[in-house]
């Protein structure tokens, strides 16, 4: 469109110059040059034209992209589920047949009284009341309180279930005066402990 206004103009303008006759005389405007300028505006029109054009590939790529990237992106996701064990505990397939309660005390009573250092001995009267028969791998051990250098007989015979025995410990007073007591129990052949526990107690002064 400015191509053409630019012609129309010259030749109007070349017109009127022709027609008046107190107008100067212009020089007689070049065709060609005309023709140059309307084709390089043309030119740059269409230059600027594309370069707004080219501006509208990138959206496009861009929207290409975006689209590659959405289809490339997985719809589910697979997961592994990890197995469960369950430890499920055997129940002990044997059966505890030692057992032993206490009696009497055949001898040292409670608070009885001794003086430091002395040795004495402990009888106490137990039952077997477990179903285990108890022979000479049986014994009385130290379970817990003052030992009093404590040091048990072994057994001198077999004890049936249900019946009763005098067991017997070797003790040594303290030196120092005060209360004591000291707990024993039954062991098995096996080395496991039984029972009730016993005691001791005696006054040193």
């Amino acid at each position: 469109m400015k191509a053409k206004f630019i012609i129309v103009s010259f030749l109007t303008i070349f017109l009127l110059s022709a027609c008046g006759e107190t107008v100067p005389v212009s020089p007689t405007p070049d065709i060609n040059a005309i023709y140059t300028i309307a084709a390089e505006t043309v030119v740059a029109e269409m230059t600027q034209t594309g370069i707004v054009n080219t501006s509208t590939p990138k959206a496009t790529t861009t929207a290409t992209q975006a689209a590659e990237i959405a289809t490339s992106v997985p719809t589910s996701i697979s997961v592994t589920e990890t197995p469960v064990t369950i430890l499920v505990e055997s129940s002990p397939t044997s059966q505890i047949c030692d057992n032993a309660i206490w009696v009497a005390d055949v001898s040292v009573q409670d608070g009885t009284e001794m003086s430091p250092g002395q040795g004495f001995e402990k009888i106490w009267r137990i039952k077997n009341t477990g179903s285990c028969i108890w022979d000479v791998g049986y014994q009385l051990v130290y379970g817990y309180g003052e030992e009093m250098s404590g040091q048990a007989r072994n057994l001198n015979s077999i004890i049936n279930p249900e019946e009763t025995v005098e067991v017997t410990v070797v003790f040594t007073a303290p030196l120092t005066t005060g209360s004591y007591q000291s707990y024993w129990r039954m062991r098995n052949s096996a080395g496991a402990n039984f029972g009730e526990f016993f005691y001791v107690d005696i006054v040193v002064r």
